[in-house]
């Protein structure tokens, strides 16, 4: 009879998230290229917009660093505690702002930040005339703001993000490993992190090493076992 598999505990796992530790790559050389123009946008706003997993909280976060920018919570963001939160910042940022605001709230933010001589950075899955924005007045401030999309990775960005993921566990793998996952899973960035995390979680349970075996058998767990056509 064979051994119970170990069940790997859910400890959690620091990411690098340093400016030294983003991929540029030519999907998001536009967004670290304005990023890197600050404080010299000109407008209090800029919009980075791309698929979930692309980099987008890491750029925010290196952003953050070099400017001390704080983080605005758009669930808890209100015209009410709007002082409270921003206090004296010059710099702010909010996430996923196509998942929901309170739309007066933002707009007093983005005028706020434009009396100040501040700057805004929102971040977001979808271009802002997706959002559904009903205010008019944010609409047309929002509108102002430059707007950078951060577009699909290409072979080469997606084996460096998963090499990536792989360090952030501490873990350092064949690079035959890579090569066998690139040529099956979906391009994507959230398919990467997905992927290793899946490797780590099968390779603590079941006490191997990462391999292509073991890559073959989550890849089909995950349904990616397939050969992409494209190309």
């Amino acid at each position: 009879m064979n051994p119970p598999a170990q069940i790997p505990l859910d400890l959690p796992h620091r990411a690098a998230m340093g400016a030294a530790d983003f991929l540029v790559a030519p999907c998001n050389r536009d967004a670290v290229s304005w990023l890197d123009r600050w404080p010299g946008w000109p407008a209090p706003a800029l919009i980075i917009h791309g698929d979930e997993g692309c980099g987008k909280s890491h750029l925010t976060n290196v952003w953050q660093s070099q400017g001390g920018a704080i983080a605005i919570d758009r669930k808890v963001l209100t015209t009410d505690n709007l002082p409270l939160l921003l206090g004296g910042a010059m710099t702010c940022f909010m996430e996923d702002a196509d998942r929901g605001f309170e739309e007066e709230a933002l707009l007093h933010l983005y005028n706020l930040m434009a009396e100040r001589g501040g700057h805004l950075l929102l971040t977001a899955r979808a271009p802002m005339v997706r959002w559904g924005i009903a205010l008019p007045d944010l609409s047309s401030r929002l509108a102002t703001a430059m707007s950078v999309a951060v577009g699909v990775p290409d072979d080469e960005l997606i084996a460096g993000v998963l090499i990536k993921h792989f360090l952030d566990r501490q873990i350092r793998v064949d690079p035959a490993v890579v090569t066998y996952l690139l040529g099956r899973m979906e391009r994507s960035f959230a398919a990467a992190r997905l992927v290793v995390a899946a490797l780590d979680s099968a390779a603590l349970a079941e006490k191997r090493g990462i391999t292509v075996p073991l890559a073959r058998e989550v890849l089909r767990r995950l349904d990616f076992d397939r050969e992409r056509s494209e190309d």
